[in-house]
């Protein structure tokens, strides 16, 4: 006997839970919250004599359903979580023109019975995962600061290039807390060198000395000689304090979250196994460990790619078959920090070096050629995770090499010429623009059959 249990999961509002023994519903449309009460009195009315049977089918909405995971996981039963397009897709079959929290229960609880096959346990923490968390809060973080730098850099601008060729693009503490002060280039004059000097020895701990702040000096004196009194330096220097405060402060929060991440990596990593691929650094290697989380919750390595959005989209009817781009139907983290790790281990792992030449030979597009070796990389990355072992850099004969043996190998052999990678960009764009001028050529107007071809008669003449 299968019994399942589906619910509608809600933010805010009730939650909707149905029923159903073998397919069939017993109940449906039974309302509770995620409180301990109200969990009590639904699995009281289970009435269950082995809680190993009961599988529990939900859609994931927000972080509200991770609680409910937790919960009926700690009762020993089985939690399945259905894709929200998969759950979509069943519904439209049952209703073309609903959508009730009393059906979706229902179409929950019927799922074993219409899908058995893609149904699966959840095993992993989801949400409650704190390196998951940590490692998507710092993305957005690092996000959220280049775009203040970019509006940081606009604004001076306006001050002149001087200030850009001092300061540099990186923005260090100094540089952000000298345009928090002193953005204002009379103020800047009236601080004097002497006194400047100090000020950046102490905030960047003693690297900018006089030689700075003479430059700097130099610097404020040349914004006012280009703008005299056509713009209020109060006014801008207020706008640039804003940006540089904002970007001090995402600073911070980055550097507090990397501590972060670093312990968490190393409690869940802590042998270093996916640290050991080549192109994966730390930050990359928490990403992935944290996205991915338990490599055995997949059922194949197969599962683990398409889980990344890296393969491509398949068309198959009888023999044709069409491959187009990739799905990106996974984790979107996951997939940028996979692509950046492959543009770096291709310079030092042979093999796949080989590989993005082979496909660049091809007339590819880079960034696709890149795809197919992140997708290698992880499949790499989670072939050595599964087994317990560290990744081995080998060359094309299997010999295990060093670091430095592959970049030795991949430089001479490997390296595509950034003319030959234009000119089969040039390539792609010739045909795709010959093939887009064949089509406006195409007269809209025209016959799409053949011409008669039986002779029409002449219209008799009226008299």
């Amino acid at each position: 006997m299968s019994t399942t249990l589906g619910i509608d999961v809600a933010c805010r509002a009730a939650h909707q839970a149905a029923l159903a023994v073998d397919g069939k519903v017993i109940w449906k449309g039974r309302k509770f919250f995620t409180r301990p009460a109200d969990l009590d009195r639904l699995w009281a009315d289970l009435d269950l004599e082995d809680p190993g049977e009961l599988s529990v089918v939900l859609e994931p909405t927000r972080n509200a359903w991770i609680v409910l995971v937790a919960w009926f996981r700690r009762r020993g039963a089985k939690v399945v979580m259905v894709p929200t397009t998969q759950s979509a897709d069943l519904r439209a079959y049952y209703s073309k023109h609903a959508k009730t929290d009393r059906l979706d229960s229902a179409l929950l609880a019927r799922l074993p019975l219409l899908h058995p096959e893609g149904l699966r346990a959840f095993t992993g923490d989801g949400p409650a995962d704190p390196l998951r968390r940590l490692v998507k809060q710092r993305s957005s973080i690092v996000k959220r600061r280049t775009a203040v730098l970019q509006r940081l850099d606009a604004l001076l601008e306006l001050l002149g290039p001087a200030w850009y060729e001092v300061l540099g693009s990186n923005y260090g503490k100094a540089a952000l807390m000298l345009l928090t002060r002193y953005a204002d280039p009379n103020a800047l004059t009236r601080l004097g060198q002497a006194r400047l000097a100090r000020f950046l020895a102490r905030h960047s701990r003693g690297w900018w000395k006089e030689d700075h702040a003479a430059r700097l000096i130099a610097a404020a004196r040349e914004s006012i000689a280009l703008w005299g009194s056509g713009i209020d330096f109060t006014e801008l220097a207020a706008d640039i304090a804003i940006e540089a405060s904002q970007a001090q402060m995402l600073t911070d929060q980055i550097e507090d979250l990397d501590e972060r991440i670093a312990n968490l990596y190393d409690l869940a990593d802590p042998d270093g196994l996916v640290a050991s691929a080549p192109g994966v650094g730390p930050v990359t290697s928490a990403i992935i460990v944290g996205r991915i989380g338990d490599p055995h919750r997949f059922t194949s390595l197969a599962a683990i790619r398409a889980y990344s959005g890296l393969v491509p989209k398949v068309s198959q009817s009888g023999v044709a078959e069409t491959r187009g781009g990739i799905t990106k139907a996974g984790d979107p983290l996951l997939r940028e920090a996979l692509y950046a790790a492959a543009d770096a281990a291709r310079r030092t792992d042979p093999q796949l070096a080989a590989k993005y030449k082979r496909l660049m030979d091809t007339d590819r597009h880079h960034d696709s050629a890149l795809c197919h070796i992140a997708a290698s990389l992880l499949t790499r990355i989670a072939t050595c995770w599964r087994k317990g072992e560290h990744y081995t850099l080998r060359d094309l004969d299997g010999r295990p090499i060093t670091e430095a043996e592959g970049k030795m190998i991949v430089k001479p052999r490997y390296q595509i010429e950034p003319r030959h990678r234009d000119n089969a960009a040039h390539r792609r764009m010739r045909q795709t623009t010959k093939t887009a001028s064949r089509e406006q050529k195409k007269s809209h107007s025209a016959p799409t059959s053949r011409p008669a071809t039986k002779s029409i008669e002449p219209t008799p003449e009226v008299a």
